[in-house]
């Protein structure tokens, strides 16, 4: 049941960058704003409920990961709201309530972790409302989530499983040609250990998908005639490619050969036709060329149709923000302020809906918003 479930909101209060935010979501989210604004930080919120609910993690972990409490509260944060909270709104198939949940925490004198809240609702009916009497007789309790306990999260379990379905990616390339530094990694954001995620995957799938991929990167590639898995004389899985030149046989490359282009559009394709949970990604554009950026939403599109996967990235690019198919539901704008950073929808500005109905493109509507102010001045670097 968890692959059919989908984010349709969520509301942050204190969360890194963001005093007080709440927006609704969609299947597929552009994340736009200027440098420091939070969107790795926005993102960052549904990898800790991911973390929260996966095998070896849990809120104490969740939180040491991302050195303790105070850094994860926001600097805008005062008064009795002292609280990082997080909700989710989760749909489901047509006819079935939404789950709703909410986890509020903060530190006790000894700087651990604790629930200050915690709630599960299907629809109306309340599941789960924390604290309850046992946790303030035993405030111990109160270092963990129900949510990743599974002898009491039953009733939401499928819940649990969708939290830790949430993959994150940002491919750094030196990683991948790197192989020996996938020992002892698991689900690597980076990439460190995507090779053994390829080996590990069933034979008859992961030819199809090499197969897909590489008729896709045959367009940014050309010269790009194969592609294929291999193993050293270790074991240590590789990804080789056969390159067609002078020589009718061509010449095979290993990864450690590819460009970082090659190899981050082999990664995001690779990841975005997996039938998992929620996908976030991290300024696919990186390394690419602009008129490859440019069908990048429309390939997320097609892979979305294929997988019904939710995906959720964020981009300075405005290649990738041309495509006519974005919605303005689908785009998000971070603007900072004195009192955190303000989420909305592209849609919810009148000027920018205005723009748009006289001809002016999404990229050249958004992109400017997002400019830091007086950027010229870095040309004056060093003074």
């Amino acid at each position: 049941m968890s692959a059919d479930l989908r984010f349709r909101s969520l509301r942050l209060q204190n969360w890194k960058n963001f005093s007080r935010v709440s927006v609704s979501l969609q299947d597929r989210m552009f994340l736009v704003g200027p440098n420091a604004s939070g969107k790795s930080n926005f993102l960052d919120a549904f990898r800790f409920l991911r973390d929260l609910a996966s095998s070896g993690g849990g809120l104490q972990e969740a939180v040491a990961r991302r050195g303790g409490v105070s850094p994860i509260r926001s600097l805008a944060a005062r008064g009795m709201k002292m609280d990082v909270e997080i909700e989710v709104e989760v749909h489901a198939s047509a006819g079935t309530p939404p789950w709703h949940y909410l986890v509020a925490f903060n530190q006790d004198n000894q700087r651990r972790p604790i629930v200050k809240r915690e709630q599960v609702r299907a629809g109306d009916h309340v599941l789960l409302d924390r604290p309850e009497p046992d946790d303030r007789t035993d405030p111990a309790r109160l270092t963990q989530t129900y949510l990743e306990q599974v002898n009491v999260n039953r009733e939401f379990r499928d819940l649990a499983t969708f939290f830790s379905s949430i993959r994150y990616l940002h491919i750094v390339p030196q990683l991948v040609r790197e192989p020996d530094r996938s020992v002892g990694r698991a689900n690597d954001p980076f990439g460190g250990d995507f090779l053994e995620q390829v080996a590990k995957t069933q034979e008859n799938t992961r030819k199809a998908r090499l197969r897909r991929i590489q008729e896709a990167l045959r367009i940014a590639v050309p010269q790009l005639a194969e592609i294929e898995l291999w193993r050293d004389e270790r074991g240590t899985p590789h990804l080789r490619g056969k390159y067609r030149h002078w020589r009718p046989p061509g010449a095979w490359q290993t990864e450690a050969q590819f460009s970082d282009g090659t190899l981050r559009l082999l990664g995001l394709l690779w990841a975005v036709m997996d039938r998992g949970g929620p996908l976030l990604l991290e300024e696919p554009e990186l390394s690419l060329h602009p008129e490859l950026v440019r069908l990048l939403p429309q390939v997320l599109a097609r892979v979305q149709r294929r997988t019904g996967r939710q995906i959720f990235l964020s981009t300075h690019s405005p290649d990738l923000l041309r495509d006519e198919g974005i919605g303005l539901d689908e785009v998000l704008l971070l603007e900072p302020g004195a009192e955190g950073t303000q989420v909305t929808t592209a849609g919810s500005h009148q000027e920018i809906r205005d723009l748009l109905h006289g001809g002016v493109s999404l990229a050249d509507v958004v992109i400017p918003r997002t400019r830091p102010e007086r950027a010229e001045q870095l040309t004056l670097f060093p003074r």
